[in-house]
Order: structure tokens, then sequence, then C-alpha cells
């Protein structure tokens, strides 16, 4: 091959490689907890939870789960994952957002102002609370507000968290039926690695929508 035609080639593959990144980050800037397990593992974890009726919430109370806690510098929890899940997000000295913008995968929205963000408790403080967390040490409690190294905190946008309040999936699922199988594989991931319960309708919408992946 001619040193010209090698020069063509090259460029030919750059210009691929450039046009496949652009491709690749065009499309929606996803929130990102870490990565939960397979489906199939997911559906081994999800064979090993107890299945029982749920606890009440008698003694229940969002105060028992302290947040948002410190977790670096002047970072809380929340605006931690807030910068972990936006796009351009900036801060200010105290760990405020002054801007950014975030996608909500609940419902396939993109939302502008961090006033409009809710961060989300995969399996909600309420419901942990029925499934075997009323028996846990206050801290504890506060670990698993607050823990970022599984996919229990995400930011979506409020109205969809509201929405979602405290059900679990045979009651609530997200809108946009695009994310039903990684939803469903964080919520098992957090329930295995608490030891909490679930119900028998709870488990067999998490398996209606592990079938999904």
């Amino acid at each position: 091959m001619s040193r010209t035609m090698s020069r063509i080639t090259a460029l030919a593959t750059t210009v691929a490689a450039v046009a496949t990144t652009w491709t690749l980050s065009a499309g929606p800037a996803l929130a990102a907890p870490p990565t939960p397990p397979s489906a199939s593992t997911a559906a081994t974890q999800l064979a090993g939870l107890t299945v029982k009726a749920e606890g009440s919430t008698t003694g229940y109370s969002r105060d028992k789960f302290p947040h948002w806690i410190n977790q670096s510098g002047t970072c809380d929890t929340r605006e931690q994952v807030l910068k972990r899940d936006g796009t351009g997000v900036t801060v200010d000295s105290s760990c405020q957002p002054t801007a950014g913008r975030w996608y909500s995968v609940y419902d396939a929205t993109y939302i502008n102002d961090s006033s409009g963000v809710d961060i989300d408790h995969i399996v909600p403080l309420a419901e942990a609370w029925k499934s075997g967390a009323s028996g846990w040490t206050q801290a504890k409690r506060q670990e698993f507000a607050n823990n970022l190294t599984i996919s229990q905190l995400i930011a979506v946008s409020a109205s969809s968290n509201r929405s979602k309040g405290d059900r679990d999936p045979s009651e609530w699922k997200p809108t946009n039926t695009s994310v039903h199988c990684v939803y469903a594989r964080e919520w098992i991931w957090v329930k295995y690695t608490y030891k909490l319960s679930l119900q028998s309708a709870e488990k067999t919408a998490l398996q209606q929508m592990l079938a999904t992946c």
C-alpha cells in the first residue's frame, strides 16, 4: 500500500472512531448508581430472600434513618449523588449545585434545575422498616439511608419519586418500561445485601420485571 493510501486509511479510521464516540455520547446522560448484578445473579439472589407477610409501620420515622450525612469535604450524600448522576454539574463552596442537567430514568425526562431533582432510595425507608430494618441499630439504618456503594440511591425527577412514595414493585414501577430490568436488579441487590424480606406479590412483580431483561 502506498504512503498516500496509508494516510487516507488512517484518516478514515480516525474519523470513524470520532463518529462512533459522538454517536455513543449523544444519547441521554443516564443516572449512574453502581451497576447491579446481572439478571441471572439477581434471580439467584431473589430466590434466596425470605418471603413473608410485610410488617407494620408502627414506630417508623424517617428520623430513624439519619440522612443526608457528610460524605466528602463539604458534600453530603444528596449532593454527592447530584454530582454523580448529572452532566455538566458545577457546585459552590458548600457543594450546592449551581448548574447541571439530570436525566430521570424513571420517567425519561430531563431536569435543568437541581431543585426539581429528588434522590430516591430504590428500596424506600418505610419499605425497609417493614421488611426488617425496624430491628436494626440506628447506625445500620443510617448506613442504609446513605449507602453509595450499591444501587440504593439515584437522582430522579421529584414528580416520579413522589409518585412512587414508599411502594414496592407490586404497587409501583417506573413509567419508563425500558428500565424495568435494571430497576428490579437494583431492588433485589439492596434487599439481598441487607437481608430484607419481601412479600409474595413483590417477588412475583420482580420476577416479571427480570423477564424483560
